[in-house]
């Protein structure tokens, strides 16, 4: 199984901004543990990040016939991107919103996804280990 894990606007910069939230692991330490439990499991997995909207979106679409899931963490997008939103609505890859942090108990804004309907499911607050449950929710 091939998985592609998409990280969307300032996730650059997990381990430098806000590590009360997000931790001090850089988004470089966390792909490499993601790729490592990938392979213990008989799967690969891809990365890709953004700061562009444009290109989550173009990601997404290329990701058809290609990968067999989506791991999206589409960051401050997940509350305002309808383009990204209506990328995952168009492709047949399964996709799984995730969150490093528990988007529901901060800020007002941030309690509302436009991705979440569209995705086959949603995973936050366990902060990296969102995405290790996301990936693992593809073949279990």
């Amino acid at each position: 199984m091939k998985i592609l894990v998409i990280n969307g606007v300032n996730l650059n910069l997990t381990g430098r901004r806000e590590q009360g939230v997000y931790g001090t692991e850089t988004l470089a330490d966390i792909q490499s543990e993601l790729d490592g439990f990938a392979r213990s499991h008989g799967h690969e997995a891809f990365f890709f990040q953004s700061n562009i909207e444009g290109e989550i979106c173009t990601a997404i679409q290329n990701a058809e016939g290609v990968y067999d899931g989506i791991v999206l963490n589409a960051g401050a997008y997940t509350h305002y991107s309808y383009a990204i939103r209506d990328a995952v609505a168009a492709v047949r890859v399964p996709v799984v919103e995730v969150h490093m942090s528990n988007v529901c108990a901060r800020e007002d804004f941030r309690k509302r996804s436009v991705l979440t309907d569209v995705c086959k499911g949603e995973i936050l607050g366990f902060g990296k280990n969102s995405y290790l449950l996301a990936m693992e929710s593809f073949w279990i």
